[in-house]
């Protein structure tokens, strides 16, 4: 590895990396104390440094405050998450039915982060091929403003058990923007150690070496191979 001025240094690194493994979604721990205008711009703003197929930055930004708004909002999830929960039968509904899945009244803010389908035209580079890469794009946009966050000490938590269609109508979305990530941002009083539906008994992170295939479907990794070797010895993150 050379030296160069666009290296990072270990603790620039590290701070990346931090930044990535304690992520969490988060629904419980919120605080009332109001983000700084300054601190949401750099969110927003890494946000908007997101990578996009062909350029297209389809996001947009609605920085919801109302809370008349967020009670329609929270209607709409109280319903979703109704039907949601049929989905369960016995102790696993149960357990569905005891999580804590938003966080809409409780955070200082709620964030939507659309997808406007027609930026950029009918022909935008590198999407010729797959249509969705605005939706991508636009996902990454959402990932790069949640690790700008933690990094920042503030909780988000988005919330998909949403009606999208009457979350656009609430929102008052043109056709052609898609509500792609509805946001619960703010302060919180702690990052749980383990994503909270690990640590519920929801779901458990699958092995890493489980995941790796090489050059082809299901084909592990030789021998020796220097990646499977990392795998074996290392010491799998929470």
């Amino acid at each position: 590895m050379t030296d160069s001025a666009n290296d990072f240094t270990d603790a620039e690194r590290q701070g990346l990396y931090r930044a990535i493994f304690e992520r969490r979604d988060v629904r419980s721990q919120f605080l009332p104390d109001p983000i700084p205008p300054g601190v949401l711009g750099r969110l927003i703003e890494a946000a908007h440094h997101a990578p996009s197929v062909g350029f297209m930055q389809p996001w947009d930004f609605l920085v919801i405050e109302s809370t008349e708004v967020r009670r329609r909002v929270l209607e709409n999830f109280e319903q979703e998450n109704q039907r949601a929960a049929d989905n369960y039968e016995g102790e696993r509904q149960g357990t569905y039915r005891s999580l804590k899945l938003q966080g809409i009244l409780d955070s200082p803010l709620n964030l939507c982060i659309t997808c406007d389908r027609s930026r950029g035209g009918p022909k935008v580079l590198g999407r010729n091929s797959i249509v969705e890469t605005d939706l991508f794009s636009t996902c990454l946009a959402v990932q790069n403003l949640w690790l700008a966050a933690r990094a920042e000490g503030i909780g988000v938590g988005w919330v998909s058990i949403l009606d999208q269609e009457r979350l656009a109508e609430v929102l008052a979305l043109p056709e052609n923007v898609y509500p792609l990530a509805y946001l619960c941002v703010g302060y919180v009083s702690e990052f749980l150690e383990q994503p909270e539906l690990q640590a519920r008994g929801w779901r458990s992170r699958l092995p890493l070496e489980q995941l790796v295939h090489h050059d082809g479907w299901q084909k592990a990794l030789p021998d020796g191979h220097p990646l499977a070797d990392w795998l074996a010895h290392r010491t799998p993150r929470k």
